[in-house]
């Protein structure tokens, strides 16, 4: 049984040109340039359909559910709304400005260095994120497993992925920094590979072709790309052998 999770970040919404802290108050939804982010991603989508999708997800902030609702016709899904794949909660600061924020709560804690800390009233602390978007992936796998998965979330969201799948600490941030573009795909499948138990891999990461050419006004002609057909069935990298396994066996 294979499942394939299909992680999408929103389009850039109108908090990150206005500068406004964006919980369920302050996020207004997508900028210009965010819609058209989304409708380049809809396009790809309806003319490669390289995801065949059975079900499609979005957190409930409105930048994310307006990215869904702007794709699903490329999927032919309804969108389904869950609120446990929001970004971080920012409790009080939703809706101020950035500087307003800042200067009612202080600068935003280095969760790095002070991962239980909140920046106000009703803020999420790091790992209370991460153990909701973590939980809330686990429940979203189990409940759709066999299936192709479409989730329109948030870069943290993303990056709790990584915290997952690849077994790190949830405790603390990850020490390396995870850049993911708005309406990237991040694509994650579950199954067998040969001799290997039942896994998780990462088939790809920030997949944003569709915005190449976005701010020139070129367009992709996606049908021609769908095309293209796979050249065979990848086969696991082979570990090289050391030079001490080497000389045995050539002493056996």
């Amino acid at each position: 049984m294979v499942t394939n999770l299909y992680l999408i970040r929103h389009g850039e919404g109108s908090y990150q040109v206005e500068m406004i802290v964006p919980g369920m108050k302050g996020d207004t939804g997508l900028s210009p340039l965010g819609r058209q982010q989304a409708e380049r991603l809809r396009e790809r989508l309806k003319g490669t359909a390289e995801i065949k999708a059975d079900v499609l997800i979005a957190s409930n902030l409105a930048r994310a559910r307006q990215t869904a609702e702007i794709i699903a016709p490329a999927l032919g899904l309804p969108v389904i709304l869950d609120e446990e794949v929001q970004e971080m909660r920012p409790g009080e600061a939703d809706g101020l400005t950035f500087q307003q924020a800042e200067q009612k709560y202080g600068k935003y804690p280095d969760y790095r260095q002070k991962p239980f800390a909140t920046h106000a009233p009703g803020s999420e602390n790091w790992p209370e994120f991460t153990l909701r978007a973590v939980s809330a992936l686990e429940r979203i796998t189990r409940e759709y497993a066999g299936k192709n998965i479409v989730v329109v979330c948030h870069g943290g969201v993303i990056d709790a992925s990584m915290v997952y799948f690849f077994g790190l600490s949830g405790t603390v941030p990850p020490r390396v920094i995870f850049n993911t573009h708005n309406t990237s795909i991040t694509h994650w499948r579950r199954g067998r590979i040969e001799s290997m138990p039942d896994t998780w891999q990462m088939m790809s990461y920030n997949d944003t072709m569709h915005l190449r050419g976005l701010k020139r006004g070129q367009t992709i002609n996606w049908t021609e790309l769908s095309g293209t057909t796979d050249t065979g069935r990848d086969q696991m990298a082979q570990p090289i052998p050391t030079e001490e396994e080497e000389e045995a066996a050539e002493n056996q």
